[in-house]
């Protein structure tokens, strides 16, 4: 006798999460390349603060869902590991678009750091208290006490320092494209991740706290300044999807996204290059 076929719950999937950033990410990515021609509405870049969170909500969930977690965390430090290499041989060789332009996206490495943090949490409810402690501490520690003890002590050692983290283990502190609160936000959404509704409403406290702390720190700034110029505070109303998320992963594509990320990326800032050549 044959089984009827699973009724789809009411909501977002994973799958649907991933595109929605994705098309955000574009937008974004469209409006950081291109914004000197000045024919890229800001809408975009405010818009495109979406979907930093909502790729960070995907791999929280892949990395408790995942059947693999030694090879899911493979395929994204890879990632990381080779636009690392492009990003440092970009900035030693000098290569750039004719204003001095280089890609910094590297939200990969991001989630190289986050990982092993998570996995420390889940040793730390298993009371593996030493590995635990190591896997959970080490990732955020490390880039202080080598940039602020051992390159204050051998300054020699600053350029292979900056070689290794922004490649082999990269630093929370160095990654322009995300960096320390994005990790943290990444953790707060793994460790509240059993209850959706306080995920949520966590993950858009903590960054417009965060991220509007920082706007509204700015000496005189004004409403328009708030709203255009620094608005990475916009990042919390990812939250908003992340409740209709129905916790299925949806449709199994997961190969094109991590060939798209890396992909778009170098496509666009050549056709600036281009663009900005013609234009100049």
């Amino acid at each position: 006798m044959m089984r009827a076929p699973q009724k789809r719950r009411a909501g977002l999937t994973g799958f649907d999460l991933k595109v929605i950033a994705l098309v955000l990410m574009v937008l974004d990515h469209i409006h950081y390349f291109f914004e000197f021609t000045g024919a890229v509405p800001l809408i975009f870049n405010q818009l495109g603060r979406l979907s930093a969170g909502l790729f960070l909500f995907s791999v929280v969930e892949g990395f408790v869902h995942t059947h693999n977690r030694k090879k899911y965390f493979l395929r994204i430090y890879l990632i990381s590991l080779a636009m690392g290499l492009t990003l440092y041989g970009m900035l030693v060789f000098g290569v750039a678009r004719g204003d001095g332009m280089v890609p910094l996206n590297q939200i990969m490495a991001n989630f190289v750091v986050l990982l092993p943090m998570l996995q420390g949490c889940e040793w730390l409810g298993q009371r593996r208290w030493v590995r635990g402690l190591a896997a959970l501490l080490l990732p955020m520690a490390w880039p202080y006490l080598v940039l602020y003890l051992l390159c204050s002590l051998f300054p020699v050692l600053n350029g292979w320092v900056a070689l290794v983290g922004f490649t082999v283990l990269p630093m929370h502190n160095l990654v322009m494209d995300g960096g320390t609160w994005y990790v943290l936000s990444g953790l707060l959404l793994y460790l509240l991740r059993k209850n959706r509704f306080l995920q949520a409403g966590g993950y858009f406290v903590f960054n417009l706290l965060v991220y509007g702390g920082m706007a509204l720190s700015v000496p005189g700034i004004t409403a328009a300044e708030f709203f255009n110029t620094y608005f990475e505070w916009m990042c919390a109303f990812s939250a908003l999807f992340m409740v209709f998320y129905n916790g299925e992963r949806g449709k199994n594509i997961k190969s094109f996204f991590y060939v798209f990320y890396p992909a778009h990326v170098y496509v666009l800032f050549g056709l600036s290059c281009l663009v900005w050549d013609w234009l100049h």
